[in-house]
């Protein structure tokens, strides 16, 4: 008797579910994860998007200086909103008082137009030529003049003050409204800072909303008045008589779905109705769902193109970014009409799914996966090569030499976005799943929680040091391995928030 209770304790003590992470342990990880990375890594308050071990370097899309912070995902925004789910999930005022330097990090590289850059600066000489709406220490700057008038790409395409520059690409606008929008939430609206940068930002996303809906990448000016009616009727999408199929090196997409642009922001604008209650937002968020109804193309390729111009056509961006339709951007209406559907309880939202799904289910590629972009009718798939020496691109319906700087095939996500249009029309509820891959799950594994624990170190840190992510550039630019790895703010914004989910389903 006294032996098999041995072995039963041995087998227990070794077995998957004796060795579980618990919630007191997962909570010290996370809060550990942010001391550490609020003590080393915070300039300002702000974030980059990765570090070497011992800080000595710091690195975004180039070679920040000392007192420059990224906006852009997976920077400031992202890190802050990790932190504030740390707060969440913990109730430990220090990570809710490092969210809330984040936020103000954000509130103060906010600009005059409503929204912000890629980065931020808080050193003299570029905060200078900024038009920032408050100086470093939060106080609004008076300005006897701020650069505003009517709405519209016709306007802002020109780009006439460069020094106040706001951008819906990548998220950063959004990431920058949500985080203000949810540690204003979570504060009461006793900020006054954060409170009415948030709702200065989230102005600015209603004002420069387009009649039928849709958003530009960017805009320069406060539009005082939204873009007219009569420059951009409100128009189903169709296809152009032609296309070039070369780059014209003019950009007339004022509509744009691009890098999930127009998914992201009717996101931001759900939450701040879901926090606020005020139904003006879900009212923007739902011309933002019209709009894609409207731009969902016609047979025989009823799905959406990557942006538009005033007259729905699908048109050009980047020199790599052609007239075409798009299975990235398609996939990622979906979730948007699926997330509003559920949100506001209107079906009309699904309506386009089934349309479009069925096309791109017979648009697969051999290996299951969709192309980024299929040609106008004809429906080959499309990619680009690189020109003659190295420079330009070149259109070609081959893959075999296509260039490496961009994303020309996805994964399907068919199956799922069918799955959620069956239950969203049967009244069922749902958890949507994170759409843009991520290196955990969500909800996370246990096997995810265990590899997360495994690869923080003792200081609440996570560096890679393999020979892919182990490295980055110094201050010149050269290629350089730091002594204990790299430290990403990906890394941290993606462990903390599976710590915190797994916290949260546990409780």
């Amino acid at each position: 008797m006294r032996k098999s209770s041995v072995i039963l304790i041995s087998a227990l003590a070794f077995s998957p579910l004796a060795n579980a992470a618990t919630p007191q342990e997962i909570t010290a990880a996370v809060t550990k994860a942010v001391s550490f990375y609020h003590s080393h890594a915070a300039a300002h308050g702000g974030y980059v998007y990765r570090y070497s071990a011992d800080f000595t370097l710091r690195e975004a899309e180039g070679i920040p200086g000392a007192d420059t912070i990224w906006i852009q995902p997976p920077g400031t925004p992202a890190v802050g909103m990790a932190m504030l789910d740390a707060y969440e999930a913990t109730k430990d005022e220090k990570c809710l008082a490092a969210a809330v330097e984040a936020a103000h990090a954000v509130t103060r590289t906010q600009l005059c137009s409503g929204g912000w850059d890629y980065s931020g600066h808080f050193d003299a000489k570029n905060r200078g030529s900024q038009l920032y709406r408050r100086d470093e220490t939060g106080k609004l700057i008076e300005r006897k003049k701020m650069p505003q008038g009517e709405g519209g790409w016709h306007v802002w395409k020109r780009h006439q003050n460069k020094n106040n520059y706001s951008t819906f690409d990548d998220d950063v606008s959004q990431a920058a409204t949500r985080l203000l929008v949810r540690v204003n939430h979570a504060l009461g609206g006793k900020d006054a800072e954060i409170k009415e940068a948030a709702d200065f930002a989230l102005s600015a996303i209603m004002a420069t909303q387009y009649p039928a809906g849709g958003w530009s990448a960017n805009w320069e000016t406060w539009p005082s008045s939204p873009p007219p009616v009569a420059m951009y009727p409100v128009k189903a999408a169709n296809y152009p008589a032609d296309w070039p199929r070369t780059w014209p090196k003019d950009f007339t997409g004022c509509y744009v779905l691009n890098d999930n642009t127009h998914a992201t922001l009717m996101s931001t604008l759900l939450l701040a109705w879901q926090l606020r209650g005020d139904a003006k937002y879900l009212e923007a968020a739902k011309r933002g769902g019209d709009f894609l109804v409207t731009a969902q193309m016609p047979d025989p390729q009823p799905a959406w193109a990557q942006q538009y111009d005033a007259e729905m056509h699908p048109s050009w961006s980047r020199a790599f970014e052609p007239s075409a339709l798009c299975g990235r951007e398609s996939q990622s209406a979906m979730w948007a009409l699926l997330k509003l559907a559920a949100a506001s309880g209107d079906k009309k939202y699904l309506a386009p799914l089934p349309r479009a799904i069925a096309y791109l289910r017979k648009s697969l590629l051999p290996d299951g996966r969709i192309a980024r972009y299929y040609e106008l009718k004809t429906n080959k798939p499309l990619y680009f090569e690189r020109g003659e020496g190295g420079k330009g691109f070149v259109l070609t319906y081959s893959d075999k030499k296509a260039s490496s700087n961009y994303g020309w095939k996805w994964d399907s996500e068919l199956d799922a976005l069918e799955s959620f249009r069956q239950k969203i029309g049967r009244g069922e509820p749902v958890v949507f799943p994170r759409v843009e891959k991520e290196r955990w799950s969500s909800p996370p594994t246990e096997a995810d929680i265990a590899a997360i624990l495994k690869e923080q170190k003792a200081d609440g840190s996570w560096a890679a040091t393999d020979a892919e992510r182990g490295w980055m550039r110094d201050a010149n630019g050269k290629k350089t391995s730091p002594a204990g790895g790299v430290i990403y703010s990906l890394d941290f914004v993606q462990g903390v928030k599976a710590l915190c989910a797994w916290l949260k389903a546990k409780r």
